[in-house]
């Protein structure tokens, strides 16, 4: 049952050859060789995993930018609670994002809210799993790859058509650095953000010379309970830590707030970048997948021992 507030409207133009454009009182941006970007900020917005982390934040940024705020996530009480914090208009909705058909349904809800083009789709909802490939249990691998990728795949679909129309729009699917290296023990979870990263490739190669953009968002680690709830059989180190311990862990490494991704994913959507990397992580992240592309995590390995010793 979705909840409903109506959005104020915004001023809608039209340019030359007919494409939709909208002018919010920000600068208009134009990525390298690409239309003119208008600010997402002020204009409607649709984002997954939205009780909590980085969608959270995405939805409070960007409502009290102005945009009305259509937000989706599986836990109804976070989703209320995000809500309750949100200063402008907001169409709310408890979703399983594996389930397609209700995906289309929230499309359809959502077209029907919208009293002004719809400017950004953020696919962010993800979970994870931390196991060996060796003990890997099959069915929360596929758990995580529904949420992770399937759950990616059936936003796109669902709301590409809604941008198409309009040719204006841009969909914003988040990957992750694990989407760029390969890490031990993360086999689901670098598969499914590997697999986010190339389907968004694909998409914007098949969007150039229209008015819809594809991004795909790379955080590093985030500040999020996402370690907490987590499927963790046993310590896959073989270590004997609880899987409170473990979170304990990720946790001491994480440097980036949710608030602070999401204005630097707003950042990037607004300069028309393709490809959003978060926090200073994520550009160690890169740069070594570039340089060492076989021996990266030698590397990696000496930098976390470091980061433990600090934290401590």
């Amino acid at each position: 049952m979705a909840t409903k507030r109506s959005p104020a409207g915004g001023r809608v133009t039209r340019a030359a050859g007919g494409r939709v454009t909208r002018a919010v009182g920000g600068r208009v941006t134009r990525p390298l060789g690409g239309r003119a970007v208008t600010p997402i900020g002020g204009r409607p917005v649709m984002i997954t995993g939205a009780a909590s982390g980085i969608g959270r934040s995405l939805a409070r940024r960007l409502s009290r930018l102005g945009s009305p705020t259509a937000i989706a996530d599986i836990d109804e009480a976070g989703l209320k609670e995000t809500a309750r914090t949100l200063p402008g208009p907001a169409l709310v909705r408890v979703l399983d994002v594996r389930d397609a058909a209700d995906q289309h349904r929230f499309a359809a809800e959502v077209r029907e809210w919208l009293t002004s083009p719809l400017a950004a789709v953020f696919n962010n909802a993800g979970v994870a799993v931390a196991s060996s490939v060796l003990d890997a249990d099959p069915g929360d691998d596929e758990w995580l790859r529904q949420i992770n990728f399937d759950g990616v795949v059936n936003g796109t679909r669902a709301f590409l058509p809604i941008l198409a129309e309009q040719d204006d729009g841009v969909i914003v699917n988040t990957s992750s650095v694990f989407g760029l290296v390969g890490m031990p023990y993360q086999s689901a979870y670098c598969a499914s953000k590997f697999a986010v990263r190339g389907f968004t490739d694909a998409l914007r190669q098949e969007l150039r010379g229209t008015g819809v953009r594809a991004v795909t968002v790379h955080p590093g680690g985030i500040k999020t309970n996402i370690a907490r709830n987590a499927r963790v059989r046993k310590d896959p180190e073989g270590r004997g830590r609880t899987h409170e311990q473990m979170a304990a862990e990720f946790e001491a490494l994480l440097r980036t707030t949710p608030d602070k991704a999401a204005e630097i994913i707003c950042r990037g959507v607004d300069r028309g970048r393709a490809r959003i990397l978060v926090g200073p992580d994520a550009y160690v992240f890169d740069t070594l997948a570039r340089v060492a592309p076989t021996h990266y995590y030698d590397v990696m390995a000496v930098l976390e021992k470091r980061l433990r010793a600090g934290a401590r």
